[in-house]
């Protein structure tokens, strides 16, 4: 890929566009950052709607715990992470509500294909074509939001766009849930690949491209301002300890939470099982469907409490002084995974729904820190490819490496309780009840499950280290 670049700027010299080139009215700036966090919504229902399908396609599908892992994350995440940062790149310099429509359209398309797919290759394939289409979402409208908003309110627009996050999953998990009890699983990837489809015409028709709307300025900024290429911005992020730490940080965040996210309704169903069925009775609901509605809500909930909590907290701090930026990320974890670990323990399994929520105030309480923060370390030119990058470490960490590798170790622990029976998980997966050796298979996947969901929660560990070296480094590195 060619770049144009002048000659004699530096990347940390890059120009802010100024403030009347880049305006728009605060009534349009409420309504596109609504359409966007719709967006984010559709983006993240597609996405985790497989979260409560898990054991369904698992047994439809003759699949290992593994094998849902790597469909869930590492497929998914491989051409979403890979594509995001030359799609950013385009968006750093192109027209940014086109990229994001395109990928709308692509990405829900191929969560309609998913209702088609017959073994373990064709799901995953489906998913990696969602994670062709999201690619294009993120890093571009954190690029448009920090170009609508001004510096003071940008903490709290981005954390309000990561709303989405906690919309599109409770809606993908409830929504998922329940479909799959009446009707199975194929039926709830057509119900949430449809909505994107619609919401791909307002975009293209509704959110307004600075650059196309003021040509003349967009040129001026242009003709003061620099592309800076890959490698540059590289060499610029070098020099930020800051932008490693937040996604490193992050990435450790959401390697768990996805992980969790993605087995949490299967550890419910392996091991609580006979404790679910009469309080979903009481709702007229399914296990599946009880267990979909309640974590729906509570990451719903407790993920939009923390985000915007996270955010607010940023502008309302972290303008005076940055180090605030790092503070609740350090903190929360302390108080969300011992309730964590106890809702995990206890057989009443309303109280354990209802601990969820305080649970997945922590998920996204570094949201806004983290997703605010990195754009803001760097000049203009470069902060699509910037949210790109961070999120290529982000998500290969933790939404490609998280499933994956908790499925691994969930398999791994079930071998572990297998031996000396003569099964492993490979055999076992094949079984269905009734047949020989199915209820030592069972038990052994649910023990394993069981031990990797507490196991897991160590990597927090590291994430909260990450978070504590941002408080000694962000106010030399921040920027704009």
């Amino acid at each position: 890929m060619s770049h144009v670049v002048a000659p004699a700027a530096e990347p940390s010299l890059a120009p802010e566009p100024a403030a009347n080139e880049r305006k728009v009215s605060p009534a349009y700036r409420r309504y596109a950052l609504g359409v966007l966090v719709l967006i984010y919504t559709v983006n993240f229902l597609d996405r985790q709607i497989v979260t409560n399908l898990i054991e369904p396609i698992k047994h439809d599908l003759k699949l290992s715990d593994t094998e849902v892992g790597a469909m869930a994350g590492l497929w998914f995440a491989i051409l979403y992470t890979v594509l995001g940062i030359p799609i950013a790149r385009m968006a750093d310099k192109g027209d940014r509500p086109l990229i994001i429509t395109v990928s709308l359209f692509v990405w829900s398309g191929f969560t309609l294909l998913a209702s088609m797919a017959q073994n373990f290759i064709t799901l995953a394939i489906s998913r990696m074509g969602v994670g062709v289409g999201e690619a294009g979402c993120t890093p571009t409208a954190h690029s448009l939001i920090t170009e609508y908003f001004p510096k003071e309110k940008r903490a709290r627009a981005i954390s309000i766009y990561s709303m989405g996050i906690s919309i599109g999953s409770l809606l993908g998990m409830a929504l998922g849930a329940l479909i799959a009890d009446k009707y199975g699983w194929r039926p709830a990837f057509l119900v949430a690949g449809a909505p994107g489809l619609i919401l791909a015409v307002v975009s293209f028709l509704t959110l307004v491209e600075p650059r196309r709307k003021n040509k003349d300025a967009a040129a001026r900024a242009a003709a003061r301002s620099t592309y800076i290429p890959i490698g540059q911005a590289l060499k610029v992020l070098a020099n930020k300890p800051t932008f490693w730490l937040l996604s490193l940080g992050g990435a450790f965040a959401s390697s768990v939470s996805y992980a969790h996210s993605f087995y949490l309704t299967a550890f419910f169903l392996r091991n609580h099982f006979n404790d679910i069925v009469p309080v979903a009775a009481q709702f007229g609901l399914k296990p599946l469907g009880f267990i979909g509605v309640a974590s729906g809500l509570a990451a719903g909930i407790g993920g939009v409490t923390g985000s915007f909590l996270g955010g607010w907290w940023c502008d309302r701090f972290g303008v005076r002084d940055a180090r605030h930026f790092a503070l609740l990320p350090i903190i929360y974890p302390f108080i969300g995974m011992p309730i964590f670990w106890y809702l995990c323990s206890i057989d009443n399994m309303m109280l354990a729904m209802i601990l969820l929520a305080p649970v997945n105030i922590g998920v996204s309480i570094w949201y806004g820190p983290v997703y605010a923060g990195v754009p803001s370390l760097v000049p203009p030119a470069m902060r699509a490819t910037t949210s790109a990058i961070m999120l290529f470490i982000i998500n290969m960490i933790g939404l490609g490496g998280g499933p994956t590798l908790f499925g691994m170790l969930s398999d791994a622990l079930a071998n572990g309780q297998l031996a000396g029976s003569g099964l492993d998980v490979t055999a076992c997966k094949v079984l269905t009840a009734g047949q020989p050796h199915y209820d030592v298979c069972a038990a052994a996947a649910a023990r394993g499950l069981h031990d990797a969901v507490y196991i897991s929660t160590s990597v927090n560990l590291l994430a909260i280290l990450c978070f504590i070296g941002v408080v000694f480094t962000i106010r030399r590195d921040m920027e704009s």
